[in-house]
């Protein structure tokens, strides 16, 4: 019997190391991005994208605004101070070639502290690994709770 259930808890852990891999694989796509953004490089950020990838930004009062992915690359790039995002405790759900990323986040431009909010992120998986489809995410510049990455290299604290 002790066999058996040791044969089963086994099997469960061989299951399921393809799901937290795949899962590490979306947070490592959203953090290239990032990562892309960061260094206004077009190129890396593109190859985190899927063709026809929207942003949606949702503001306080609930005004929603979309920008292609391909403005999106060109704002970055063209960016005069390097933005810096981070997100921490993300949420991964998967579902075959569908996955969903859901995170707090907070966006810097340079050392300037710009807003916070939340980042609902979709991908799916292509040959060539997770693409972004979409994100959408909060815009909240006030009452920001503490980032857990704490202030970024030479940042300004928030008010």
């Amino acid at each position: 019997m002790r066999f058996v259930s040791l044969c089963l808890l086994a099997a469960c852990l061989v299951r399921a190391q393809p799901v937290d891999s795949e899962k590490q694989s979306v947070i490592q796509t959203v953090e290239r991005t990032f990562q892309a953004m960061a260094a206004r490089d077009a190129a890396a950020l593109r190859a985190t994208l899927s063709p026809g990838a929207q942003f949606h930004a949702v503001s306080p009062g609930g005004a929603v605004s979309a920008v292609a992915g391909e403005e999106f690359v060109t704002r970055i790039a063209g960016a005069k101070e390097a933005p810096l995002e981070r997100m921490w405790n993300p949420i991964v759900l998967i579902s075959g070639r569908l996955a969903a990323l859901w995170a707090q986040y907070d966006f810097h431009r340079g050392a300037q502290f710009s807003h916070c909010g939340v980042d609902a992120v979709h991908l799916v998986k292509t040959s060539e690994g997770w693409k972004i489809t979409a994100i959408t995410y909060t815009v909240q510049k006030d009452n920001c709770p503490p980032s857990p990455p704490g202030p970024p290299a030479a940042a300004k604290p928030r008010n």
